[in-house]
């Protein structure tokens, strides 16, 4: 008797520390234990697991919101705990009363659970259980559960009888429909996907005046998630229907009152472009697209100057050209000089790639002057953008074209008086150098990248050393040899120490990808040069540059060369000396 009862309070000792824990005022306490429920139900079993611990959670759900959200993710995954597909049901009681709940995050995450475990039911269970529920929520008295509800249509929709669908769809325009505008929001956002399952025939008769009349609500919150469904009902259609029942609406959309609402449209219009297909886009979007282009809100024009070589791109073959010379271009001209600088900036993101588009004659005529205004733009990032993306122009009218029109602006910002404009060149001559090739770049550009190396401002002398080795990295050790390392071994008899200091700077980084040949050789000789330096900074640095290139130095010379230098560093009458040759004898396996 004894051994029974003490069976039967060890069966339930999970429940009960569940129960403890939950109950407990440390709310990590609580979360720990919601994380370590599915250890909690393998102990339990499926059977108890169904018949206790669900009906248990479902009780109790009224805690902390991460304690929430921590249940509702762990519910998702719940289906082999409760004996498979065929009692997945048993879920749906607490992920309910969870999709119903005021925090957003836990709802959502509810609902993303019960789209899972949709999923797993079988037809017949969708039908009693899981479509009652979608029911449920989409009448519930708090707007909560019937934003939840708008989640749930699409996935349960296309295994239901026909007059379910039927219910479903009239519920879902109830839901379009909502006095409350989260209701008719969620709803919007879900239109797009409930489209892709409905039937095209209910799609046109349905959903597309759901669509309509979404498009036109009184909150521009809901309108502009109107023009996500769009790009979902312009797929599905053929090109007569699209034209008749989805464009009247679009185009209100693109000239809507409300920035946000044209915004959305300038944001997805590649995706309209795509979804309605060329003809329409020559007599609809092209119109629509100048008119972004143009509109009165920096926002909505930024959006639309990021979208112009896709929209180019992905125009029929047979009008492109004119469209862009007659339609875009007038309207790309004017961006070049908006007034916003957000605007420009994406604009000069793109308005290289219309280069091979236009081909070279239309890009020296007309394209080039554009490039050479935005070079020159007050704004850097502007002009980064447009070096980025130089390639483009480079491949359709050559380099030599290129150096006679945009180099020379480039040789302008690099010399410029605002060390932040040298700087932001700095950081793209390696991608220049990859762009013109190596000939190029020493007849154009390596005298600029030697000048930086001895500027004023030490920013600009730190990243010029890092540039070296990217410069290194991309054209090899031989070519270091030959224009690099001569330049840098003259800069350590420069009368200026903080340029002796940029020549031990520049071995530390070369020092890594010129190989041991070379920094054994060349770069060496030049640091041992400088460890009896009048100036204890030099010297200390001479310490630090032995220490990193160590590595790098072939094994015999650090022994009859690096060490004796060491060894007199160590005994140097400056502290930091002393210190740093210590470290680099110990690093270096010199002791």
């Amino acid at each position: 008797m004894a051994a029974s009862e003490t069976t039967a309070d060890d069966s339930l000792y999970p429940i009960a520390v569940l129960i403890d824990e939950l109950r407990n005022e440390d709310v990590q306490l609580r979360l720990n234990s919601i994380k370590k429920l599915s250890t909690i139900a393998l102990a339990l079993g499926v059977e108890r697991t169904r018949s206790e611990l669900i009906p248990f959670l479902t009780d109790t759900i009224y805690d902390e919101d991460e304690v929430l959200l921590a249940l509702a993710e762990q519910l998702g995954t719940f289906t082999p705990l409760i004996g498979g597909p065929e009692f997945v049901h048993c879920l749906l009681p607490p992920l309910e009363s969870l999709a119903t709940v005021e925090e957003t995050v836990v709802r959502d995450k509810a609902v993303d659970s019960l789209r899972r475990i949709c999923e797993e039911h079988s037809v017949d269970d969708l039908e009693a259980h899981f479509v009652p529920l979608v029911k449920r929520l989409a009448v519930g008295d708090w707007f909560t559960s019937r934003t939840s509800a708008c989640g749930l249509f699409s996935v349960c929709y296309p295994r239901l009888s026909v007059s379910t669908k039927a219910e479903l769809r009239s519920h879902f325009r109830s839901l379009c429909q909502d006095d409350t505008p989260m209701v008719r929001r969620a709803a919007a956002s879900k239109l797009g996907e409930f489209a892709k399952v409905v039937e095209v025939e209910y799609l046109k008769t349905d959903l597309i005046p759901m669509f309509v009349a979404l498009a036109q609500d009184e909150q521009d919150s809901v309108r502009l998630l109107a023009v996500e469904a769009c790009v979902s009902m312009a797929s599905l259609l053929q090109q007569e229907d699209t034209e008749r029942l989805v464009m009247p609406t679009l185009r209100q959309a693109a000239e809507d009152k409300s920035w946000r609402v044209r915004y959305m449209v300038a944001d997805r219009f590649i995706d309209l472009q795509k979804a309605v297909g060329p003809e329409i886009t020559k007599t609809d979007l092209v119109p629509a697209f100048q008119s972004l282009l143009k509109d009165v809100e920096a926002e909505v024009r930024a959006a639309a100057a990021g979208k112009v070589k896709d929209f180019c791109q992905n125009l029929d073959t047979g009008v492109q050209e004119s469209v862009i010379m007659n339609n875009i271009l007038p309207c790309v001209k004017e961006l070049v000089t908006d007034g916003n600088q957000h605007v420009k900036s994406a604009l000069a993101g793109v308005i290289m790639g219309l280069s091979p588009i236009l081909g070279k004659e239309n890009t020296v005529n007309h394209l080039l002057p554009l490039f050479l205004s935005q070079l020159k733009d007050e704004c850097p990032e502007v002009r980064l953008n447009i070096i980025s993306n130089l390639d483009c122009v480079n491949e359709v009218i050559g380099i030599q074209q290129l150096s006679q029109s945009l180099l020379p602006a480039i040789v302008e910002l690099a010399e410029d008086s605002k060390w932040r404009v040298r700087l932001a060149i700095i950081e793209y001559m390696p991608l220049l150098a990859g762009q013109l090739g190596v000939d190029f770049f020493n007849q154009s550009l390596s005298k600029l990248c030697m000048t930086w190396l001895v500027d004023h401002v030490f920013a600009i002398r730190e990243a010029a050393t890092n540039n070296l080795k990217k410069l290194v990295e991309k054209f090899g050790s031989e070519w270091a040899s030959q224009n690099v390392l001569p330049k840098i071994t003259a800069m350590s008899r420069d009368g200026n120490y903080l340029h002796r200091m940029t020549c031990l700077a520049c071995i530390n980084v070369v020092g890594e990808v010129c190989g041991k040949d070379l920094t054994t050789k060349t770069l060496l000789p030049t640091v041992l040069s400088l460890a009896s330096d009048n100036v204890p900074n030099v010297r200390f640095n001479v310490a630090k540059t032995l220490q990193i290139i160590g590595p790098h130095v072939e094994k015999e010379s650090l022994h009859s060369q690096v060490k004796p230098v060491l060894d007199r560093l160590n005994d140097d009458a400056d502290t930091d000396v002393k210190y740093f040759a210590s470290e680099a004898l110990v690093d270096n396996g010199l002791i």
